[in-house]
């Protein structure tokens, strides 16, 4: 899935290809996709002008002249593909919009899992989310208190991302390796100082972030992300692999203490 890093590439890639551009076609092509927004509706993109693409977490922002916005999010597999409208279209393609010139922006998403909303402009996307990683806001005393009444373990209250915004399954556990901290540890056990070495630790992850896809640049660059079985990097233990809320955590179990 991708995370804040790789969504914050997509962004910069989409702005490089839409601010300013006019769209001149928008064409939904899978129903669950037609689902979530009428194709009329849609198609009344038709004519507005893209003045700026935000991030917020995982959540693209494509603010319109008009004062709407065009929201999407990749959830498991989604990406843009920018190329030109006589292009053959990808194989995952599952909405694309032209813009004046031939310039196409393709939704690509193989499990066809990414949502698009078109928000009028007095219904702005309410979005509900924590501080970002890199946010002055992200202390910890604010995380003490956001985790103050979770009694499950710490790895699943960090992908609620109320609690953090962009924090996903690969980065918080390669952020828990980091901060020498238990997937299992229970959330609101955590100590101000364990709080203010994991956000320490999630800073570094997020900066050595490549931006790069999972799938682009494999687990090499991961501390224990994918590496079940292999030791690990600081203390030579076993890296295990265990199931919290559905998601695969990875963890060392001799150096990560609870």
């Amino acid at each position: 899935m991708p995370e804040l890093p790789e969504v914050e590439r997509a962004v910069q890639e989409l702005r490089r290809a839409t601010v300013g551009g006019t769209i001149t076609r928008a064409t939904l092509l899978h129903p669950s996709l037609q689902r979530q927004v009428p194709q009329e509706v849609f198609a009344s993109l038709v004519g507005a002008r893209i003045d700026r693409v935000d991030r917020r977490g995982k959540h693209q922002l494509l603010a319109l002249a008009d004062g709407r916005v065009l929201h999407a999010h990749f959830r498991m597999t989604g990406d843009w593909v920018v190329d030109a409208e006589g292009d053959a279209l990808p194989r995952f393609a599952r909405a694309f919009f032209v813009l004046q010139g031939g310039r196409r922006v393709v939704l690509e998403d193989s499990r066809a899992l990414a949502t698009l909303r078109v928000h009028s402009a007095d219904a702005p996307p309410r979005l509900e989310l924590g501080p970002e990683p890199m946010d002055d806001a992200l202390t910890p005393e604010f995380l003490a208190a956001a985790l103050a009444k979770r009694r499950g373990p710490i790895k699943p209250a960090l992908l609620d991302q109320r609690v953090i915004a962009g924090l996903g399954n690969i980065y918080a556990a390669e952020s828990l390796w980091r901060a020498k901290i238990s997937p299992l540890a229970r959330a609101a056990s955590l100590s101000p100082p364990r709080l203010a070495r994991l956000i320490h630790a999630i800073r570094a992850v997020i900066r050595r972030a490549t931006g790069a896809r999972y799938r682009e640049a494999g687990a090499g660059r991961f501390n224990v992300y994918d590496r079940e079985g292999a030791k690990c990097r600081r203390c030579g233990g076993k890296i295990r692999r265990i199931i919290q809320a559905g998601r695969g955590t990875y963890f060392c179990a001799s150096c990560q203490r609870r």
